[in-house]
């Protein structure tokens, strides 16, 4: 998947279930930032971190190799996910990959949705798991993938003047909302896939 801005790209781990396995995928990121707990992932995974950002709830001092740089964060009005965001955007990097956004407490996944909202405006933000790519979408998303892939488009909470093209099941302006239609397990039926709506707001998964 492509960000929306110029620029380089960061990758920035949490402690959720969902944690990376292909370690590949990181080598072009211009830094890694991890929060609290997921610098213990990172570590045997072999990745190098640049900045652990957290509060020490999850994570021991002694164990924080020197030549990291941790920032430490206490103000419990914020998740660790929100006051990450807010430090990598101040360090002027838009374009955010996140990894173990997902799984273990569900309420977490939800926040971390949320709190992506926030910051929809002013940051590129797509959360990675080992299947799927999802994100808030834009009022105009446009993107190539792969035929034969599921692309669910789920209304957070609602979705008004939904259009799409390139899927299998199309949709010609449609409502989604919580609760009532929602567009998930749809299908990639062409390479490039255009998806517009009108109000609301929109999460898009993408198998990969």
């Amino acid at each position: 998947m492509n960000h929306r801005f110029k620029g380089p790209e960061v990758g920035l781990f949490l402690n959720g279930e969902n944690t990376p396995i292909f370690l590949k995928k990181f080598s072009f990121y211009k830094k890694i930032f991890a929060v609290d707990g997921a610098f213990y992932y990172l570590n045997k995974l072999g990745v190098s971190v640049d900045y652990i950002i957290g509060d020490l709830d999850s994570l021991l001092k002694k164990d924080i190799p020197s030549e990291n740089n941790f920032i430490y964060t206490y103000d419990q009005r914020y998740t660790d996910f929100d006051k990450a965001l807010n430090i990598i955007y101040k360090k002027g990097f838009l374009n955010i990959n996140v990894w173990g956004g997902s799984g273990k407490e569900q309420d977490h996944f939800l926040g971390n949705i949320s709190t992506a909202l926030k910051y929809k405006k002013k940051l590129s933000i797509i959360f990675h798991d080992e299947y799927y790519y999802y994100f808030l979408s834009e009022k105009k998303t446009f993107f190539n993938h792969k035929k034969n892939k599921k692309v669910s488009l789920f209304p957070f909470p609602k979705v008004e003047g939904l259009q799409t093209h390139g899927l299998k099941y199309s949709i010609n302006n449609g409502f989604l909302k919580i609760g009532g239609n929602i567009g998930i397990r749809n299908e990639s039926n062409e390479k490039r896939i255009e998806i517009m709506y009108k109000k609301g707001e929109l999460l898009i998964f993408i198998e990969k």
